[in-house]
């Protein structure tokens, strides 16, 4: 028989770096879950995406097990590792802070596809560059017309 789920926890975590300190610690011991348990599974899967900020989604049973799923770095971080920023822009509307091209939107894209609302490539691309529009930074040239 299926295990009831009790609830859902979102976090985002860097990969290889779980510990039971805020903000894990505090979001799995208020439901009663085993932190240290997390923490190892988090970081053995984790391993090879040490560093890169990750978003996580576990979900808890009524028998306080967990399974979680890991998704793709949020396409801001993304973007500010391709451009080499330290963060978006104060007024991305007046001050720019990097360009990029549509083929580097494009791998982005192509890469968090899974854990965008979308079904097309030329879609998740145009949420890439809104993304990046209200980050300070420019996509260069026309949006490609056959992706």
């Amino acid at each position: 028989m299926a295990k009831e789920v009790a609830g859902f926890i979102k976090l985002q975590i860097k990969g290889g770096a779980a510990n039971p300190s805020p903000p894990v610690g505090p979001a799995l011991g208020s439901k009663g879950l085993n932190i240290m348990d997390f923490c190892k599974q988090f970081n053995a899967r984790t391993q090879e995406r040490a560093g890169k900020v990750l978003p996580v989604v576990i979900t808890y049973y009524s028998d306080k097990s967990f399974t979680f799923i890991v998704k793709n770095p949020p396409v801001a971080v993304q973007l500010l590792e391709l451009t080499k920023a330290k963060s978006g822009s104060a007024q991305p509307n007046r001050k720019k802070i990097a360009e990029i091209t549509w083929e580097q939107v494009k791998t982005i894209a192509a890469e968090k596809m899974s854990d965008l609302n979308c079904f097309t490539v030329e879609s998740a691309m145009r949420m890439v560059a809104g993304t990046a529009r209200s980050m300070g930074i420019t996509v260069k040239g026309e949006f490609p017309e056959n992706v």
